[in-house]
């Protein structure tokens, strides 16, 4: 992996964080999958293709009046990305605001994100990295 892709997961995540769909879609390949955390995660929920993708994102984007991830540190690992941070959101109906650890295992080839894994805790995603802490 290179500094390029460490860059290509950045760039992706502030256009989460700035709600830009035809951003975040230049970066995501038209193959991706997207396993994401919380309760999409318990049921197994995988969302596959750009169109899925970004489908799931508009939808985060209106339950929550807010969605911003802050980057903590990023590791290298070769063959991915591990991303870890945290995620602040407002619920747009409840305006209930909740700042969540969060980190991301991210596949890129090619400029474009090909996988990406979300966790609600680092040592998860530690843990699915192989990493030991």
């Amino acid at each position: 992996m290179s500094q390029e892709n460490v860059e290509v997961v950045r760039r992706t995540l502030e256009a989460v964080s700035d709600r830009d769909a035809e951003l975040l879609s230049s970066y995501i390949a038209a193959e991706m999958e997207w396993e994401p955390a919380g309760p999409a995660a318990v049921e197994g929920v995988v969302y596959r293709g750009r169109v899925e993708v970004t489908g799931a994102m508009a939808e985060l984007w209106t339950t929550w009046e807010v969605f911003r991830f802050e980057e903590t540190q990023v590791r290298d690992l070769g063959e991915s990305i591990l991303w870890l941070g945290h995620v602040h959101v407002k619920g747009s109906a409840s305006h209930l605001e909740l700042d969540q650890e969060f980190a991301n295992h991210v596949q890129v080839r090619d400029g474009k994100i090909v996988r990406a894994k979300a966790f609600l805790a680092w040592q998860e995603a530690l843990d699915a990295a192989g990493l030991v802490e």
